[in-house]
């Protein structure tokens, strides 16, 4: 699983949105990426979605969240 915390490019006032891609592009076929970020990044689920990636979100507390993006199982 590929792994991006945009915590601290955010509080710096970056846009994590271009490193968060190109961790996405990076992924192979089957491999899920998390990315942990200081907010709910509810307009990338729409983004990836339409790429094909759903999504598994947890609250961690204090505003920071972990989400789990993946591409659904193939069913035989």
């Amino acid at each position: 699983m590929a792994q991006l915390d945009v915590r601290s490019l955010m509080a710096a006032g970056g846009d994590p949105f271009a490193e968060i891609m190109a961790a996405v592009e990076r992924l192979g076929p089957a491999e899920p990426l998390e990315l942990i970020a200081p907010l709910d990044p509810v307009p990338l689920y729409a983004v990836l979605g339409a790429r094909g990636y759903e999504h598994e979100s947890e609250d961690l507390g204090g505003g920071d969240y972990r989400v789990v993006f993946h591409r659904p199982a193939e069913t035989s």
